[in-house]
């Protein structure tokens, strides 16, 4: 690898790590913290989910409350992120697999939106991504993510339950065998 692909690299780590503390820091809404912003990712399985409201590639608002009725898996992501790119295909078969069981994948980009939206158009995903800035940071805390590290995975019941959650690269089988306990008839 070459010293300029490693620094370049290296600055994209940097930058992305620098937009995150940077939005932590300075975005409304966590100065003196709702108390949903002080769960951990754990203590919030088995809790109604957090709404949300970010836009998607084509600008359109996309909200929690869109996917009621579904199982919903949550992947907050960066295109810097290594493990996020390698987990990005296997979420993309797993979409496929089990779309016409009322599983829904639905990506969250920590990142700049339009670096995003054509990372995301490059690797020709099954499932939508969302875009957004800062407000992408206060989501991910709100499902209790405050360490900012990705991937983060939450994956939700049809009634909007948080049942399981991942922090780091999702292994595929156990993946599978969460997504299968909740498309389960009841």
């Amino acid at each position: 690898m070459s010293k300029n692909l490693i620094l370049m690299l290296a600055v994209a780590v940097l930058a992305g790590a620098g937009g995150y503390f940077v939005a932590m820091k300075f975005s409304p809404g966590l100065a003196g913290q709702p108390e949903d912003l002080s769960l951990q990712a754990r203590d919030l399985v088995g809790q109604q989910r957090p709404d949300f409201s970010h836009v998607d590639a084509m600008g359109k608002a996309v909200n929690a409350a869109d996917y009621d009725g579904e199982v919903l898996l949550l992947n907050f992501w960066a295109s810097w992120c290594a493990p996020c790119v390698e987990e990005m295909p296997m979420l993309s078969r797993v979409q496929q697999a089990h779309a016409s069981e009322g599983l829904r994948v639905l990506g969250i980009a920590l990142d700049d939106p339009a670096r995003a939206a054509d990372f995301a158009a490059s690797m020709a995903l099954s499932y939508p991504i969302l875009l957004g800035g800062a407000d992408v940071v206060v989501t991910g805390r709100r499902y209790g993510n405050h360490t900012g590290m990705l991937p983060f995975s939450v994956l939700i019941d049809r009634k909007g339950v948080i049942r399981w959650t991942q922090l780091g690269q999702l292994e595929g089988e156990k993946l599978e065998q969460e997504i299968r306990v909740l498309l389960a008839p009841d």
